[in-house]
């Protein structure tokens, strides 16, 4: 049964100080749902409409706990603005930083957009990098903006929250690339399969006390009038790049 306390909580999960209180965070919508279900993710429970649960009853642990509710109801719970048929509540575990790391790392500086960061999180499962260290001024990751952009690529990619300059200095032997207007022309560099690459923040770019620790600056060429890429359209492109450099 759903009752006032338990809308009132799911309500005050959109706030990230009630996220970090609860460790609880809200995922919503069918094909997001389906990808945490199928995840290691633990939840908490489960609202959804009757005839959802009909039709995917197999695929809830018989452990979680299950609501049956209306649309009326749902669109309580929801912050979307077509109620989905399933919403879940699921616990927030903590993700260590990397002792040793091997592969690609995405390192996010000051992406303040929960957009941008939901798109960038989705571009790196695209392409297998499954490690992305963030800036503490980062946007959560458990922001419902971020969540329904990653389109549940979230529950494949690790998210850390650190000071980048001491990540970078951690794990000084791996090169770095940073994407900036006077790098290198990010084609005519060979990306090295264990590396890190740096993306700055929307408006200011990478942080001055990040640019001496960039051991190749990179910029995608560009032949129009545009400023700026957008930080996500611009993590593709780089990602891309490096994919088929290591293909």
């Amino acid at each position: 049964m759903l009752t006032k306390s338990t809308i009132k909580l799911v309500q005050s999960l959109q706030d990230k100080k009630h996220r970090k209180e609860q460790s609880l965070f809200v995922a919503e919508g069918e094909k997001i749902v389906s990808e945490v279900l199928a995840s290691k993710i633990k939840v908490k429970t489960l609202f959804a409409t009757s005839l959802w649960l009909q039709n995917n009853a197999i695929n809830v642990h018989k452990t979680i706990e299950c609501i049956v509710v209306d649309e009326k109801q749902m669109k309580q719970l929801s912050a979307q603005p077509s109620p989905p048929q399933v919403l879940v509540v699921c616990m927030i575990e903590q993700v260590e930083l990397p002792l040793n790391i091997k592969g690609t790392t995405l390192l996010l500086d000051t992406i303040q957009d929960p957009g941008n960061m939901g798109t960038i999180i989705r571009i790196a499962d695209w392409y297998g990098i499954t490690r992305i260290i963030c800036s503490e001024n980062s946007a959560d990751v458990y922001n419902p903006k971020v969540i329904q952009a990653s389109m549940g690529s979230f529950t494949r990619v690790a998210l850390c929250y650190t000071r980048i300059s001491d990540f970078i200095k951690r794990h000084a032997a791996i090169p770095v690339y940073g994407a900036m207007l006077q790098g290198k022309s990010l084609y005519d560099v060979s990306l090295k399969p264990d590396c890190m690459i740096l993306i700055g923040n929307e408006g200011n770019g990478i942080s001055k006390e990040l640019i001496p620790l960039i051991t190749n600056p990179i910029c995608i060429p560009k032949r129009g009038g545009a400023e700026s890429l957008n930080a996500a359209i611009a993590a593709a492109i780089i990602c891309d790049t490096w994919a088929r450099s290591v293909s």
